[in-house]
């Protein structure tokens, strides 16, 4: 019998290349099947904070914070698409122009975790397609609340969340935690609270990693 695996996903809804890693680990986990037992928690970690509510620009925001041209920004854009093309993610970067603030998104997250794993999953994918591939403001409640619901979640009660401080202060005590343990680079993918795996990492870096874990050989 294989040994259990605990996985804390630790990422943001509108970083891109925590999907590709989501997408990577996914395809890992299926290519092992069989007897491979995961619990995956996702954990909140925002990229800006201080986003305001209508968000920027990203070609604006990317120049100014890394020092990118429009051709660098296009080149890195290409090669997004093309691997997350490669695992079966669509990234619309014509209408994913702009960046927001997730904080309400990482609330409804910590909310779906307590409903269970499968919920919260659902919802991370979710929020994922329709940033990455749909280009929807991930900060407007109304949009949030619609997106809970067709991830098969109460979208009323996602709206009641989303218009009181619900799970603000457990999303806050998450995201200091895992500040505390050093964590800058996002997503960061942490195995049985011990090892380590950072960015968006090939299929066979997380399925090494799961086969050794679990004890299911090659």
């Amino acid at each position: 019998m294989s040994t259990p695996v605990k996985i804390d996903f630790v990422s943001d809804v509108a970083c891109p290349w925590c999907a590709v890693g989501l997408a990577a680990l996914e395809r890992a986990m299926a290519n092992i099947g069989g007897d491979l037992q995961v619990e995956l928690h996702f954990q909140p970690f925002e990229l800006n904070p201080d986003m305001a509510p209508e968000g920027e620009s990203i070609a604006d925001h990317l120049g100014r914070k890394y020092g990118l041209t429009p051709e660098q920004l296009a080149q890195n854009g290409e090669a997004l698409r093309q691997r997350g093309e490669a695992l079966g993610f669509v990234f619309d970067l014509q209408k994913r122009d702009r960046i927001y603030n997730t904080f309400d998104a990482h609330r409804l997250l910590h909310w779906a975790d307590e409903l269970g794993a499968p919920q919260q999953r659902a919802l991370k994918h979710a929020l994922l397609n329709a940033y990455h591939g749909e280009g929807r403001n991930v900060s407007d409640r109304d949009t949030l609340a619609a997106i809970a619901g067709s991830a098969g979640l109460d979208g009323a009660a996602a709206r009641h969340i989303l218009d009181t401080d619900a799970f603000a202060a457990q999303v806050r005590e998450r995201e200091h935690f895992y500040q505390r343990q050093g964590i800058r680079p996002v997503p960061s993918v942490i195995f049985n609270d011990r090892h380590l795996v950072q960015g968006g990492q090939p299929v066979e870096v997380f399925e090494q990693a799961l086969r050794q874990l679990s004890d299911i050989a090659a």
